[in-house]
């Protein structure tokens, strides 16, 4: 008996936020756990810290429902963009962090557009 696979062919726009989601996530647990840890004070202040983590979360989180075809993706990448939005917020406000806030801000852009 022959198996047809799903077309796996994706949606661009959805290709994009997804490696933008990827690379948000990778860049905000890369940074808080290598950079922020490193350097202290206010880069491991509870908010700035948790709101970090917290992106990286609802990145991966994102990127994966969109990979699995899931129903909801598209009120996840609205929480998303908002989290991004806040991270992104958060880093500007500190040294060595540009990375994180662009990274952020591109996620955020392209999470709003899978949103609407």
């Amino acid at each position: 008996m022959k198996h047809d696979h799903m077309n796996m062919t994706m949606d661009p726009v959805m290709q994009e936020c997804i490696q933008a989601c990827q690379d948000c996530h990778n860049e905000c647990l890369q940074h808080a756990t290598q950079h922020c840890l490193e350097v202290g004070g206010a880069h491991v202040e509870p908010k700035h810290f948790r709101l970090m983590l917290s992106c990286a979360e609802i990145c991966q989180t994102s990127a994966n429902m969109m990979l699995m075809g899931a129903a909801h993706h598209r009120e996840v990448c609205g929480v998303c963009a908002s989290i991004c939005d806040a991270c992104a917020a958060s880093c500007e406000k500190l040294d060595d962090m540009d990375s994180c806030v662009q990274a952020c801000r591109r996620c955020a852009e392209s999470c709003r557009k899978m949103a609407a």
